[in-house]
């Protein structure tokens, strides 16, 4: 594997672009929201609340802080500041040994910013149409 999952993750974020998930997710992808109970199956569904969270969370303010790898797995933490409120969270990715990404949970903190990220997620889940939710 000429790049890591991690690497292709931060061009993805810094282009703003979801096109590429399709190359680094693998089909059996596990998505972990954090706002919705149960794990969203599948590359399908993962890609789109990514997809969704790259147009939400990937503005200007958006930045990695800091970063924690092993061997096939990795933690995120980022900040980021929507509609005025600061955001604080964690994306935890683990790769298989095809170098896809498996399994991606997102972490949020505070309060506020879940409220105002489910919010923000839900209305634009809504326009992708039947089957997309994020209170599921």
């Amino acid at each position: 594997m000429a790049t890591s999952p991690i690497e292709a993750w931060h061009r993805l974020i810094e282009a703003r672009d979801a096109s590429g998930l399709d190359d680094i997710l693998a089909d059996d992808v596990v998505f972990h929201s954090p706002v919705v109970h149960t794990p969203q199956k599948g590359k399908q569904l993962t890609k789109m609340y990514l997809g969704a969270a790259i147009m939400v969370l990937g503005n200007s303010e958006f930045a990695y802080v800091r970063q924690l790898f092993g061997e096939s797995d990795a933690v995120l933490e980022f900040t980021s500041e929507v509609s005025g409120i600061h955001i604080n969270g964690v994306d935890i990715i683990h790769w298989n040994a095809d170098g896809k990404i498996d399994d991606f949970k997102v972490m949020i903190r505070p309060l506020k910013a879940v409220n105002l990220l489910h919010g923000m997620m839900k209305q634009m889940l809504g326009q992708a149409g039947p089957g997309a939710s994020a209170t599921s």
